[in-house]
């Protein structure tokens, strides 16, 4: 098995899709129609990843992302029928690593598991070895221990958001499309859907920026992407 996935979703049949399509891959699942019994299953047996229904019958699939990121770092992909920029704020604000809107591709669905999986093993593998810091103006990011300071303080990102900070800062002034980011962040082309990127920078400017609303530190290329200034 290429390890244990918690699919947690109020509809039988959504369930059973994604087991069946991730089964075929060799991955385990377990599945949970809602957020107790989702929160039981990964106590008893922790998951490599979670793919969380935002609509549930006890509590919404953002609280329970908010609980399973209290217990783990791993990457959760949330699932709405809801396709609005406020509800993927939300849900990526509170640590989800990605947004799917029903009705959705199982072989897609799959494809970005694999992705995150990709990346969340090699952000670990790169972060075990290797000392670098990256210091540029008020901003140091401690790369071997995933640590970002601003102007002093420590800064707490999800794993995505300091994976585009840690990108952009190595190369300031240069400027990256969402396409690019999107493909050196999630590993993997993107599937046409780049807001995510965008909600991730927005999320990333509330932590750093001294005013978001005016960001100094990551601005935005109007028509191509994002570039992180140069100290002048």
């Amino acid at each position: 098995m290429r390890g244990r996935i918690l699919v947690v979703d109020d509809e039988t049949a959504i369930r059973e899709v994604v087991r069946l399509n991730l089964e075929a891959e060799d991955y385990e699942v377990v599945s949970a129609e809602d957020a107790a019994g989702a929160l039981r299953a990964f106590d008893e047996r922790p998951a490599v990843l979670a793919i969380l229904d935002v609509m549930l019958p006890d509590i919404d699939g953002f609280e329970l992302a908010r609980l399973l990121r209290e217990r783990s770092d791993i990457p959760i992909i949330m699932l709405s029928a809801r396709d609005s920029d406020v509800d993927k704020a939300v849900g990526l604000g509170i640590g989800a690593d990605d947004y799917v809107t029903k009705p959705f591709s199982p072989m897609e669905l799959v494809a970005r598991v694999k992705a995150h999986l990709r990346r969340y093993a090699g952000a670990g593998g790169a972060a075990a070895g290797t000392d670098e810091t990256i210091a540029d103006g008020d901003v140091r990011i401690d790369v071997s221990r995933r640590r970002v300071t601003v102007r002093g303080g420590d800064v707490d990102l999800t794993a995505k958001e300091f994976d585009i900070l840690r990108m952009l800062a190595e190369h300031p002034g240069r400027v990256y499309t969402k396409a690019q980011i999107y493909e050196h962040v999630w590993g993997e082309e993107p599937f046409g859907d780049l807001g995510t990127v965008q909600v991730h920078v927005r999320r990333l400017r509330m932590k750093i920026e001294e005013n978001p609303d005016r960001p100094g530190l990551i601005t935005t290329v109007w028509g191509i992407g994002y570039r992180f200034e140069e100290v002048r």
